[in-house]
């Protein structure tokens, strides 16, 4: 039985009872408040909700790995560990949203949908039956449904919203039918007796197992953007909200891989099945295609879109090795870690540019390392930790990730194929980071300075210590990561 003080309930007090509050408010108020009204009210609730989990971690009062339970969620480091890479995005997108969303309409309903977004993808981490996950997963997406079409008057986002929409209700009704199908083999919706009661299937019904493990894969891979179900991906984070397209990228992807890992990762270990080729496979598709349709992007939101494709390529390399590597889950998780950050901090920096210059074609970039010096430069720092260049986070992170893959050649031949591919794909991806950087710093010659959002300043200035510090000196987040990284065995599960 869960406490009143474990971290799930209370994150889903304090964020619940701010979101629910923002738009009363702002009726009782006649919408006289101000936009930094609602944001300071919002950026607070994330910053108790984010000390919160940090001080149970500090505390030592979240169980180490990850925990399946007879209650609906559990308290762990495995959810803990997601639900601070979701609270650091939802804080950037709402820092980031301070100078933008001055020029729009309905503050409080913004930061009121961001907040309940945000709640949705914690409690995907900390679900441990599959109806919680579910209305977890609806929780987090129809508040970004709204979000990706928050600019109602223009047409793209309204096309982004439609695209997202179609679908994300799509891949919900793939995931309910998974559930249906684990439920009528199992008899039992949580997560810890439906992986028990595969192991234990006959075998005439597992071709009805198999299933219900793809419906998961293809339903949690639309949030995660794996190739064949990215489609939706460019179009809706070129016509979202930037700062929205912050959420998507670096925090609703999350969400797709904590669910991934709790029922695909370990149900495929206690199923005796080879999935992992098949995700290996998956992984190099993911990662080649996205990284290749970037190149010839000219729209910067777009650039980053197939990045991002690219990016859940790279993570999934350590999922496909994780019952032979133990470095697999780890290097995942903490390329997750790092991607949240990078990838948000990106976003932002694309929303200081849009804000300030109104400007998204690349080319439109040059000069912007004198135009907007800090802004460009955690621009920079973001994109080569994507790339993986030392001394930045990202390149630990891939680093572990492309070491699994060589650590477990000696029982999969294939696995160090996949190595190879991550190495040549990130030299690729350097090709279109290198453009950026070629454009805003050796283009342009007669641009004046211009003054940067202080919010915008603020999260590259944050974004960069982390980046810089982590990979100077990555010891305690690997530390973090190994504590929070799930054990593949049978013994593991209750």
């Amino acid at each position: 039985m869960l406490e009143i003080t474990s971290t799930p309930l209370v994150l889903i007090a304090i964020l619940g009872t701010v979101g629910i509050l923002l738009p009363i408010i702002s009726i009782a108020r006649k919408e006289q408040g101000s936009n930094s009204f609602y944001a300071v009210i919002a950026f607070a609730a994330l910053i108790v909700s984010m000390g919160y989990v940090g001080y149970q971690f500090y505390a030592e009062n979240i169980a180490s790995s990850a925990l399946f339970s007879e209650d609906v969620i559990v308290d762990d480091a495995f959810g803990g560990f997601f639900a601070i890479a979701m609270l650091i995005v939802a804080i950037f997108t709402t820092v980031g949203s301070f100078n933008y969303m001055r020029k729009h309409n309905s503050p409080a309903v913004y930061y009121s949908l961001i907040l309940l977004a945000t709640i949705g993808m914690v409690l995907v981490a900390y679900s441990t039956d599959l109806i919680m996950l579910f209305v977890a997963w609806e929780l987090m997406s129809i508040p970004t449904y709204i979000l990706v079409g928050y600019m109602k008057k223009n047409p793209s986002s309204n096309e982004a919203a439609l695209k997202y929409f179609l679908f994300g209700a799509l891949s919900s009704a793939i995931i309910v039918y998974g559930i249906s199908i684990s439920y009528g083999l199992t008899g039992s919706t949580n997560i810890g007796e439906v992986i028990q009661g595969y192991s234990t299937l006959d075998p005439s019904m597992l071709p009805l197992a198999l299933l219900s493990v793809g419906m998961f894969i293809a339903g949690f891979g639309f949030k995660m953007g794996l190739v064949p179900f990215h489609q939706w991906l460019p179009d809706t984070y070129e016509g979202a909200p930037p700062t929205i397209t912050a959420l998507l990228a670096a925090a609703t992807k999350k969400a797709g891989f904590a669910a991934t890992i709790r029922i695909v990762v370990l149900g495929m270990v206690v199923l005796n099945l080879d999935w992992t080729l098949a995700l290996g496979i998956i992984a190099v598709m993911t990662m080649t295609i996205g990284n290749v349709a970037a190149i010839m992007q000219k729209n910067i939101s777009r650039m980053l879109a197939y990045s991002s494709i690219a990016h859940a390529g790279y993570i999934l390399i350590g999922l496909a090795v994780a019952p032979h590597s133990s470095l697999g889950l780890q290097g995942s998780l903490y390329q997750i870690m790092n991607h949240a950050v990078m990838k948000g901090a990106a976003f932002i920096a694309v929303t200081g540019i849009i804000t300030t210059l109104a400007v998204t074609h690349i080319d439109k970039l040059k000069g912007l390392g004198r135009r907007m010096p800090i802004t460009a430069l955690g621009l920079v720092i973001a994109l080569f930790a994507l790339a993986g260049i030392p001394p930045l986070s990202g390149f630990w992170s891939k680093l572990m990730l492309f070491g699994s893959a060589l650590d477990a050649s000696s029982v999969i031949w294939w696995a160090p194929w996949l190595a190879i591919a991550g190495v040549l794909n990130s030299a690729l991806s350097l090709a279109y980071y290198g453009w950026i950087t070629r454009k805003m710093y050796f283009e342009g010659e007669t641009e004046k300075r211009v003054a940067e959002p202080k919010s915008i300043i603020a999260v590259m200035i944050f974004s960069t210590i982390f980046l810089v510090g982590f990979g100077v000196y990555p010891e305690p987040l690997i530390k973090f990561v190994e504590f929070a990284t799930p054990v593949i065995s049978l013994g593991f599960m209750p």
